[in-house]
């Protein structure tokens, strides 16, 4: 247990110049990648203590469902909740949705140009047709729906 400790706990989370938050929010989300679902249980309340808000913890679990499917997500959503109450956050969290149906689209689509510049304005209308839903659906859902959402910053990642 020593030698697991001192490599998973300091020699890689160390690793590299992030900062404690910026550290911890890479390690729940890697932990949702791999199902680390009791890994995750045990280090959230230490993401929280390090300075990860119960904001960005959520918004880590709204970004995952796209990239990684609602049935793999949804338990981490339970036991975020659990923690979360035993840390004495009242839930649920204030909403942070900016965009609605009608302007998730174009603000994805700018979303996109903000971060990966100008070639991507449009991108969700390119590529073949039987694949350009997938485009549309990265600009309208994980941009528009995600990246635009309060408690989430694209210039910060955070």
């Amino acid at each position: 247990m020593e030698l697991f400790a001192n490599f998973a706990l300091d020699e890689v989370v160390n690793q590299g110049d992030l900062d404690d938050v910026a550290r911890m929010m890479a390690i729940l989300a890697a932990l949702l990648g791999c199902q680390g679902v009791e890994e995750y249980r045990v280090l959230l309340p230490a993401a929280l203590r390090a300075g990860v808000t119960p904001v960005q913890v959520k918004e880590i679990l709204y970004q995952s469902v796209a990239y990684l499917e609602i049935g793999r997500v949804r338990p981490f959503f339970s036991v975020t909740n659990q923690v979360l109450t035993e840390q004495g956050v009242a839930l649920p969290l204030e909403p942070g949705s900016t965009t609605t149906a009608e302007t998730r689209l174009a603000a994805g689509n700018q979303a996109q140009v903000d971060i990966f510049g100008e070639g991507m304005r449009g991108f969700q209308d390119s590529g073949p047709e039987e694949s350009r839903h997938i485009n549309r659906w990265l600009a309208d859902n994980c941009f528009g729906d995600y990246y635009t959402r309060g408690g989430w910053t694209i210039s910060s990642g955070k």
